[in-house]
């Protein structure tokens, strides 16, 4: 990898040393799967470690449309299925159909009513899921080796402002105010995300560069998934956010029904927050680690924010610490974050404040719906930003990352 810079490497070569050459080599990973399913939305289940699982339904289907040229025709047709309640378009395959026609299904323990009450969160605390979200978890997913090699080597890694924009549109898709009712998204996107994430399975395992086992198990969702709702409930409640009961269980739910949306087994989505935090506990350890290629895609990506803010008057020094905030430093060393001296100090002391004051202004009339508004014009920025005005899709990839020798 000519293309890291001596200095990137340097940044975070403590971290590389301390955790094995190149961080690949998944340190925890002997530690046992002990994660009851009792603790899930299904109540119970076999225990089986979900290392060892994938997507038996998508992976077969999608390995078949990509070895008789049948994707780009796919992608086509589906360009234009953006709605929940859009009957799926003419002319896919069979196969195809059937299983999107499944694929769509809410699961039966959906509840409408918790999801609408998630809308209301979102509303009000859009501000810190965005940043949680965008930022804190960005941040998580380039330290952990497995995301961050799949990423670099995937087609996706070679126009990262591209692939950061297909995958906001699956987050903000998550966040809308309508994101589960007939005229929302989320359904769409989560499918053709699962669509996604069995073609990369198919094509990483061709690549030359790919020598671990098959990407984006049960297990990598699992971890993913945990570095954003999990995460971001942890922060808001360590930053003091007044969180309702009821706000609380409703944005766990909206997340819980997207990862079954997303073709991980019921068996595996924690029924509570107390389930979740005990399987993230477990299975981030064992996941998370440094890597050249998350150093390189972390610099990208932060590049990328500064660059997105600058109208704003953030510099790339308060990235650098805003992210060193939200991670610790652990992660930020991982991810080869250059310290910064003024930033680091001031950030932690500045923020509780300002979540203060944001929150002391919640209650008043109409703040909700201004913040929203406020929120969802700073989503329409990034996207516009990332798209650089054109229209994006997400699409299902043919290749893997081009260019690399």
């Amino acid at each position: 990898m000519a293309e890291l810079s001596r200095r990137k490497m340097l940044i975070s070569g403590g971290a590389l040393g301390a955790l094995g050459a190149l961080g690949v080599s998944f340190p925890a990973r002997a530690t046992p799967w002990t994660w009851a399913p009792g603790g899930s939305v299904a109540g119970a289940g076999a225990g089986t470690d979900p290392r060892w699982i994938w997507d038996e339904e998508a992976d077969p289907l999608v390995a078949s449309l990509i070895d008789r040229g049948a994707v780009p025709e796919v992608n086509g047709l589906l360009w234009d299925w953006t709605r929940n309640d859009q009957p799926l378009p003419a002319g896919l395959p069979a196969d195809l159909r059937d299983f999107m026609e499944r694929a769509r299904q809410l699961p039966s323990w959906a509840n409408q009513g918790k999801l609408n009450t998630a809308a209301e969160f979102n509303k009000s605390r859009g501000l810190y899921l965005n940043l949680l979200n965008g930022v804190g978890g960005g941040m998580l997913s380039t330290a952990i080796p497995k995301e961050a090699l799949s990423v670099y080597y995937s087609k996706g890694g070679a126009d990262m402002e591209d692939r950061v924009a297909k995958t906001s549109i699956l987050g903000f898709a998550v966040g809308a105010l309508n994101a589960y009712r007939p005229d929302g998204s989320c359904v769409v996107e989560a499918v053709k995300t699962r669509l996604v994430h069995a073609a990369v399975r198919h094509l990483l395992r061709q690549s030359p560069h790919w020598t671990g086992d098959i990407p984006i198990s049960q297990e990598d969702m699992l971890v993913t998934w945990h570095t954003l709702p999990t995460f971001a409930m942890r922060k808001m409640l360590e930053w003091k956010v007044p969180i309702s009961a009821a706000h609380s269980e409703a944005y766990l739910h909206v997340w819980q029904v997207t990862a079954h949306m997303l073709g991980i087994k019921d068996e595996y989505i924690p029924a509570t927050w107390a389930a979740a935090n005990a399987q993230s506990d477990q299975i981030l350890p064992r996941n998370m680690g440094p890597t050249p290629e998350g150093v390189e895609l972390t610099d990208i990506l932060l590049g990328q924010l500064a660059e997105q803010t600058s109208p704003t008057g953030i510099s790339r020094p308060l990235c650098n610490a805003l992210a060193r905030y939200l991670v610790g430093d652990q992660v930020s060393d991982w991810d080869g974050i250059k310290r910064e001296p003024v930033w680091d100090l001031l950030i932690p002391t500045l923020w509780p404040k300002l979540v203060r004051f944001r929150e002391g202004l919640i209650p008043l009339p109409l703040v909700p719906e201004t913040a929203w508004v406020l929120d969802e014009a700073v989503r329409k920025y990034i996207l516009f930003y990332l798209t650089k005005a054109q229209e994006t899709k997400i699409e299902i990839p043919t290749t893997n990352r081009p260019g690399l020798s």
